[in-house]
């Protein structure tokens, strides 16, 4: 249906200015003054925001073969209802992602279950380096490697065959960087200290920031010898984030990398309060590494703001650290969780919404998202930013049910989500009409 939003306060592009878009047969049809236009749908949206549909570059919806804890139907859905109309899903399901096939079957399942536009990254392993690179540069986001444990055959840690990635990929290259070595020696010291239960705490002891930089100067390393279009996911130290360069307007950056709401969220004093709830990897670690990273984001060394959603059920992460898996659900609420940070003065909303929105969609070449332009598909958030809203079971859309940020009161809340035009969000409820797009690259 045609939609016609009024009396937006627009986020886009640097600028915040009220005004009026029309969206037609599933994009940007007009934006301005539009009063005098009807549409099938009138939304007057005055008082609050408007800002493009956010690009979520990294999630784990964990289908197949993991679907007890999340479907992509059903993650997508929660993501649509924080504000997220577009994700990158990553290959450690089960099976993992490493054939051509198995890769297609997992857009066929987004096709007719994903309320979301959707893209799914090829997987990398030792003994996949052929068939990885058959993939087509303009119908998937990009390669994944390990280089560090994952679920299954995708630790890249043969050196020859990193290398040929890093010689040979058409695309972007996205990397997992912790040094594998470093943990296993780590995770013997602390087996020897604690036995067979230790707190979580001990958890960005063991995946330290050894670990961290010691993998990421490796990956920066071979992309700077082969000249890689590299990306390198969820930093979480501070050395890290200075390795970056400075991102300059009208020059092409190489190497980018990714900051993660929970590293910016959390710190290793709320181990003691939420255990491994927020275990993940790499570790949430001290508070000055999450002061370092958001600098980071502010000074444009890191690119882009994601989630790393990765939901495992709660039975599963009530066992023993040992056993306990890595990962937490945010997709839902990273848009919230952003404009805290807003309100509390640390960042300027057209700052997030350029790591957000645009800023994924520029990375990644995606073609005709991330911005609020005339000709572009409609990928639309309204944000009301005076509607408080508190996180509890009733209204976490997660299959696993559970979220680590329960009882935390939102002072803003997402009253409409669009996605390619459609209507799939509207407060509170999912409007299941029509699935996402498989989303293209110009490349």
């Amino acid at each position: 249906m045609s939609i016609l939003i009024l009396n937006a306060k627009i986020v886009n592009e640097g600028k915040t200015l009220e005004g009026d878009v029309l969206v037609k047969n599933g994009r940007i049809e007009k934006i301005g003054n539009l009063q005098y236009l009807n549409a099938e749908k009138v939304i007057d949206a005055k008082g609050n925001y408007l800002i493009p549909g956010l690009i979520d570059d990294q999630v784990h919806f964990r289908e197949p073969g993991l679907t007890h804890k999340a479907t992509i139907g059903s993650e997508a859905a929660a993501a649509v209802s924080g504000g997220v109309t577009s994700f990158m899903e990553m290959p450690n399901t089960v099976p993992n992602t490493l054939t051509q096939s198995l890769l297609q079957d997992k857009y066929d399942i987004a096709s007719k279950s994903s309320l979301a536009n959707y893209s799914f990254f090829m997987g990398c392993s030792n003994n996949n380096l052929e068939e990885a690179l058959k993939s087509n540069p303009k119908t998937i986001c990009g390669l994944k490697i390990f280089m560090g444990s994952s679920t299954g055959n995708m630790l890249v840690d043969e050196p020859s065959v990193l290398e040929a990635y890093f010689a040979n990929s058409p695309m972007l290259i996205a990397t997992h960087c912790e040094d594998e070595a470093t943990i296993k020696a780590n995770i013997e010291i602390y087996k020897q200290k604690y036995g067979d239960n230790p707190p979580a705490s001990v958890h960005p002891l063991i995946r330290n920031t050894e670990a961290c930089v010691k993998s990421t100067d490796l990956a920066i390393s071979l992309a700077k010898k082969h000249n890689t279009r590299l990306h390198i996911l969820h930093i979480s130290t501070a050395e890290e984030a200075l390795k970056f360069e400075i991102s300059q307007a009208g020059i092409e950056k190489r190497i980018t990398a990714e900051a993660c709401v929970h590293h910016l969220w959390f710190d290793a004093t709320d181990y003691d309060r939420l255990g491994n709830q927020i275990k993940c990897n790499p570790a949430i670690k001290a508070d000055g590494n999450k002061q370092a990273i958001l600098t980071a984001v502010l000074d444009n060394r890191i690119d882009v703001i994601a989630t790393d959603h990765a939901p495992h059920t709660w039975e599963e992460k009530q066992n023993n650290y040992w056993n306990a898996p890595s990962g937490l659900p945010l997709v839902q609420h990273s848009l919230q969780m952003m404009l805290e940070f807003v309100l509390q003065g640390k960042l300027a909303i057209e700052r997030m919404v350029e790591k957000m929105c645009h800023t994924p969609a520029d990375i990644f070449q995606i073609s005709e998202r991330g911005y609020i332009r005339e000709g572009y598909w409609a990928d639309l958030v309204i944000v009301d930013p005076n509607l408080q809203y508190t996180i509890n079971e009733a209204n976490i859309l997660y299959k696993c049910g559970w979220s680590p940020l329960k009882g935390q009161t939102f002072k803003n809340s997402i009253s409409h989500t669009i996605v390619s035009g459609n209507l799939v969000w509207e407060h509170g409820k999912l409007i299941r009409n029509k699935m996402g797009q498989r989303l293209v690259f110009n490349r």
